[in-house]
């Protein structure tokens, strides 16, 4: 897997990349930022990145998942309920290219805010 550490001022967390197309071209776009937009517990930013939707894209994600929304060229970070969701899991706007999770605490996404810069790199 390809590791990849996301920050935003005092917040870092680490993910992993999977090996869809959408992945595999943000990976080679990395280091990437953008500013923060926030939807609920969810965090995107444009990126530098065009992917068309693959077969597999879905709106319904898992907490810690991270997408690529094709409508907006956006780089989708998820950690809770959104204003579209029905229950206590995440659900995108519309259907995203799943392109990895997050592997530490989530929560502490909770503290970015509209406006604030993300950064996304290699580890």
């Amino acid at each position: 897997m390809k590791q990849i550490r996301i920050s935003s001022g005092e917040v870092e967390v680490t993910a992993e990349l999977n090996d869809t197309p959408t992945a595999l071209k943000i990976w080679e776009a990395l280091p990437v930022e953008g500013v923060a937009n926030t939807w609920g517990d969810e965090v995107y930013f444009n990126i530098p990145v065009i992917a068309d939707q693959e077969p597999g894209a879905r709106a319904e994600v898992e907490v810690g998942e991270l997408g690529y929304w094709p409508m907006g060229s956006a780089f989708c970070i998820f950690f809770g309920p959104t204003p579209v969701s029905t229950d206590d899991k995440p659900r995108a706007y519309s259907p995203v290219n799943v392109i990895g999770w997050i592997v530490d605490e989530v929560t502490v996404l909770k503290s970015v805010r509209d406006g604030d810069m993300v950064i996304v790199q290699r580890v």
